[in-house]
């Protein structure tokens, strides 16, 4: 199957308990559910819709260090909760300002979240297994668990593996088959596929950088071809999906629908490639990360 000769924007409106209120200069202006924050964002390049005075009503406001956006400090206008609650198709999600700029949710995930759903309620004669990888607080094994999978979430930091649990408890999904699983990615894929296990719907979101829980590196330009084999094994014989999605880097959605492509050479499917965006209440949108869906059931 050749690569597509158009790249597909997905965007999404938010749900109710997240809103993207303005962008610009650099900066997006969020509601999570009941907590204001002002946080960097580089390609919001035009100047903001609303007044200042609608920002000054952010409860906090992160300041990035240097080059990297990711790092710095909140400076906290009005009081916010050590953790307080945003619930998205029947999960509760704890955000936190816990350091970074990240508050325990990437919202502009829920178009993929949807489709998870959508592959998941298409597996018929046995229990749906889904696959998280690199699955940071728990977000989709959550919601996949609700809808009656068996989950199996990996990540190397044992803070977000805590705090998925944590997210876990709150949406009172303590009796929800999901395995946490502190480990680093490539050695467990390796490790099943040794085993012979298949899942039905396979997460894959890396970083650009990181390191395993025993100092393994990860390099996403050098390490996810090799993972993307080798995840290729994974996928169950029938009724099975794939998402791909890939944030903050300097290159083309198209680079990783032909790698993954390359992955599932021979697996037939149905793929769709592109950007995953928000829509600002005051009108623009803000792209947040390039993504390849491959659906084996069509």
């Amino acid at each position: 199957m050749p690569p597509p000769d158009r790249l597909q924007l997905i965007s999404s409106d938010g749900f109710r308990d997240y809103a993207l209120l303005d962008c610009g200069a650099g900066r997006k202006l969020e509601r999570f559910g009941s907590i204001i924050v002002d946080r960097p964002e580089p390609q919001a390049l035009w100047r903001a819709k609303l007044p200042k005075s609608e920002w000054s009503k952010a409860h906090a406001v992160f300041s990035a260090s240097g080059e990297d956006d990711e790092k710095g400090k909140w400076r906290v206008d009005k009081p916010v909760p050590d953790a307080w609650p945003v619930k998205i198709d029947g999960v509760t999600m704890l955000c936190k300002l816990a350091g970074l700029w990240h508050l325990g949710l990437f919202p502009e995930q829920y178009p993929h979240w949807q489709w998870m759903l959508e592959r998941i309620a298409a597996v018929k004669g046995e229990t749906p297994r889904v696959l998280n990888l690199f699955g940071y607080t728990g977000a989709a094994s959550l919601i996949a668990a609700k809808a009656g999978a068996e989950v199996t979430h990996v990540d190397a930091s044992k803070k977000a593996i805590h705090w998925g649990k944590e997210n876990q408890s709150a949406s009172k999904l303590d009796q929800a088959k999901v395995r946490w699983l502190l480990d680093d990615a490539a050695k467990f894929v390796a490790r099943d596929v040794r085993r012979g296990k298949t899942y039905h719907v396979i997460l894959v979101d890396p970083p650009k950088f990181g390191r395993g829980p025993e100092g393994e590196v990860w390099d996403l330009f050098k390490n996810l071809p090799d993972l993307l084999g080798d995840v290729a094994k994974l996928l169950a014989p029938k009724d099975a999906a794939m998402v791909l999605t890939v944030y903050a880097i300097r290159a083309s959605a198209l680079a990783f629908d032909q790698l993954l492509r390359d992955a599932l050479n021979g697996k037939g499917g149905a793929f769709d490639t592109g950007e995953l965006a928000i829509r600002s209440q005051s009108g623009p949108l803000v792209p947040t990360s390039l993504f390849v869906r491959w659906n084996g059931q069509s």
